[in-house]
């Protein structure tokens, strides 16, 4: 499935998915769903059951405000997300 498709289908929940296809640039594309949860700790339990693939953990909701940093981890890259408070 395509990641905007699994985005809009799984609206403000966090996915687990396999990654099945990325761009030139390592960005996935195309992905199998592991799991999907409102509940972050819910999808932990499937990260671990899927630790010999190849998974993409990402939120589908709305980015936090201004003034709030999150930072996530893939496994293969760091992702920080940041807004400075103004």
């Amino acid at each position: 499935m395509k990641i905007n498709k699994i985005k809009k289908k799984y609206k403000d929940e966090w996915v687990v998915a396999e990654i099945l296809k990325e761009d030139d640039l390592g960005k996935p594309t195309d992905a199998k769903v592991l799991a999907h949860s409102k509940s972050r700790d819910d999808t932990y339990k499937a990260l671990k059951k899927a630790k010999d693939k190849y998974t993409y953990h990402f939120y589908t909701g709305e980015i936090p405000k201004k003034g709030y940093a999150v930072a996530f981890y893939d496994f293969k890259r760091l992702f920080i997300l940041y807004s400075k408070a103004g």
